[in-house]
């Protein structure tokens, strides 16, 4: 296992460098710079901008260098753990990501715990009662649940909220926390709104893994070692949570690996509606005003955790399936 672990560490190294290549690239390929952009906003905003100023920011930027001396000077800025500067939003890209990556991962952690925490009961109810009327229930209940998009089950919610209580309930904490240094009151008021967007960010989520699960438990259910285990006497519940459900588990834990990114680049609408402080509002804007340091670094950074998280689901693999760990 530890050598396994060692080969998948330095595998990541490779991984790492081409997607910083193929980011850097891909990024650069619309026409014009994020100087010109920026230019072109700040006149637009009936701010004028000389052509020294111009040349100021062109030079201190380098976007006329090559694409080699740029991506170089680039990867050595994030060597020594700056990853450069954002014009649009005028602050360092560190201050950006560092101000809202905790709330990102925060949100998909705990999205990711709600969906399992509801999903798996309820697949696994579903399918030891395949046809009943709860298994129909729960059915009728995914199908639409996975018909609705998350964002309108935000609208949703911020109607029913004001329509209850007379508040917009939006943001991760009361706007006299905004300003506010870290206490634990301002804790507390982040933790009472942290699990609405987690909770919404799920539902989805949560709809399909039902499905799923119900389908690969009843698939592991008509195998020969379930019918050779109930012929041995082994109890039905011990048998259903010890083997089936476990082997049930496996397209979860790899699924798993990317819901961080999925919450950061599909979740826009959901940030935008609810006023969250994550990454993804960030990156948009980034991306539509060609804020090639910003969103360069947002998916880089996007791009190690799910490296990692990969890695961590393989090692989780190998913790509940056996069949697994004899090959690592």
């Amino acid at each position: 296992m530890g050598k396994h672990i060692v080969r998948r560490l330095l595998a990541m190294i490779p991984v790492l460098f081409v997607i910083s290549i193929l980011t850097f690239i891909v990024i650069r390929l619309p026409p014009g710079d994020f100087v010109d952009s920026y230019v072109k906003a700040q006149r637009a905003a009936n701010v004028q901008i000389s052509l020294e100023e111009v040349s100021s920011l062109r030079l201190k930027f380098g976007v006329d260098n090559s694409m080699i001396e740029q991506y170089l000077s680039w990867m050595g800025g994030i060597f020594h753990g700056n990853f450069g500067y954002s014009l649009e939003l005028n602050q360092p890209v560190n201050s950006v990501v560092l101000s809202r990556l905790p709330y990102t991962i925060i949100i998909g952690l705990l999205s990711t715990l709600m969906l399992y925490a509801i999903a798996i009961p309820i697949g696994i109810l579903s399918a030891t009662r395949q046809y009943s009327k709860t298994d129909y229930f729960f059915s009728v209940f995914g199908f639409l649940a996975m018909g609705v998009p998350d964002f309108i089950l935000a609208v949703l919610f911020l109607w029913g909220y004001y329509k209850a209580t007379g508040e917009v309930n939006v943001g991760l904490m009361d706007p006299q926390y905004v300003t506010e240094p870290f206490s634990l009151a301002k804790l507390g008021n982040i933790v009472s709104h942290l699990w609405i967007p987690a909770l919404i960010a799920a539902s989805t989520g949560t709809a399909a893994t039902i499905r799923l699960l119900r389908a690969n438990l009843l698939d592991e259910l008509g195998k020969p070692y379930v019918t050779v285990a109930r012929a041995k006497g082994v109890s039905t519940l011990r048998l259903l949570l010890k083997y089936p459900t476990r082997m049930s588990m496996n397209p979860f834990i790899v699924g798993a690996a990317g819901l961080l990114t999925t919450l950061v680049s599909g979740e826009v609408i959901l940030s935008l509606t609810l006023g969250l402080p994550t990454l993804a509002p960030v990156l948009l804007v980034a991306l539509q005003h060609q804020d090639t340091e910003l969103a360069g670094s947002i998916i880089l950074i996007l791009s190690l955790l799910t490296v990692i998280g990969i890695l961590l689901s393989d090692l989780l693999l190998a913790i509940v399936d056996p069949r697994i760990r004899g090959s690592v």
